[in-house]
């Protein structure tokens, strides 16, 4: 289900457990924290291969299609009764632009897929509703397939990932899940707790740590950007493989708070050359077009590399992500259907959309 690029050596290094940082004082260059000694590896060629992750059983794989199909089932039925026994006519177009609305496609994809789809529907001849119906999926299918695009590993040593969001979308939560994701492809990780205003973030991003056995940096109060720094200087002392930095929920129109993001942005770079590799957004799905809005927000901020979409289970708003492909197409690495490790797979353009029409 998983396909991953990472970088192998032909010896892995022992990965000594990584004490508790304490911050530097806030600071636009944090001191950075001293380094505990590196375990020596000999020199390796180092080659880049495909790592494809154990694949689903047959009834796991059933699993995530039903529970994706079940969480996107408010929007589907609003779009598949269109074509229930229905004419080829204007008022079917009338009806599928209301449910493409409804759904928050958005005005412009719907727009689009509906003059694409007219257009196909006369080239091709059909007249049939199925037929229609089969159309609409291919040309959903063909918006969507450029937000998918695998996670790729082992570019830099660590991979360093930013993680942002608005309070309640599940940040934390899809963080701990994505650490063990990554523990599955042979990665090591480290984790930031860069929300140092809630100690309650704090204490969650711990529970998953330990729940994975896990290194959390973390600190009561201060600088979110110390924070960070540490992290990565300690992650590059010890040679873990990924370093995520959990960042305090905010809106975007909190602007002094986006400011912070950007400052933290800086620092890492400070401590790492070319770092945060990944910039990611994590989205409630349910949220519609406020989610396209934080998108457009945090991406002209932070210039975002990826996304993941949670809590996609039970939203009529399922079509969020045509939107999304249309006005501000930032990879859709993986969605959320629910509260389990499982429920959070990699994004895939036909089985959304095979979901959302069935």
């Amino acid at each position: 289900m998983f396909s991953f690029f990472k970088k192998k050596s032909k010896e892995t290094p022992a990965i000594a457990p990584a004490p508790e940082a304490v911050a530097t004082p806030a600071t636009e260059e944090p001191t950075p924290v001293a380094e505990a000694p590196v375990v020596a590896t000999p020199e390796a060629e180092i080659i880049e291969e495909i790592v494809t992750a154990a694949p689903l059983r047959a009834e796991q794989k059933r699993s995530w299609l039903q529970k994706l199909k079940a969480g996107l089932s408010k929007t589907s039925t609003n779009l598949t009764t269109l074509f229930v026994g229905a004419k080829i006519d204007d008022d079917l177009y009338d009806e599928l632009e209301s449910a493409l609305l409804v759904s928050d496609a958005g005005v412009e994809a719907t727009q689009f897929l509906l003059d694409a789809l007219k257009k196909k529907v006369k080239s091709e001849k059909l007249t049939e509703a199925q037929q229609v119906k089969d159309a609409l999926r291919a040309l959903l299918i063909e918006m969507l397939a450029p937000l998918q695009k695998p996670m790729v590993l082992g570019r830099h040593q660590p991979l360093v990932m930013m993680i942002a969001g608005v309070n309640g979308a599940g940040k934390t939560t899809t963080i701990g899940k994505l650490a063990k994701h990554l523990q599955t492809h042979h990665q090591s990780v480290l984790l930031a707790a860069g929300d140092t205003f809630r100690a309650a973030a704090r204490e969650q991003l711990a529970i998953w740590g330990a729940r994975n056995d896990v290194t959390v940096i973390a600190q009561e109060s201060g600088d979110p950007a110390a924070v960070a720094f540490d992290a990565v200087q300690s992650a590059k002392a010890r040679n873990v493989n990924v370093v995520m930095v959990d960042t305090a929920g905010r809106l975007p129109t909190q602007l002094h708070l986006m400011e912070e993001l950007k400052k933290i942005k800086r620092v890492i770079g400070k401590g790492m050359e070319g770092a945060p590799h990944e910039l990611l957004l994590v989205i409630d799905g349910n949220t519609g077009q406020n989610a396209l809005a934080q998108v457009k927000a945090f991406d002209d901020a932070l210039q975002l590399t990826g996304l993941i979409v949670t809590k996609l289970d039970g939203t009529a708003k399922g079509g969020i992500l045509a939107a999304i492909a249309k006005t501000r197409p930032v990879p859709v690495y993986f969605i959320g259907v629910g509260e389990q490790i499982e429920d959070l797979q990699p994004f895939n353009a036909e089985e959304f959309v095979d979901a959302l029409l069935s």
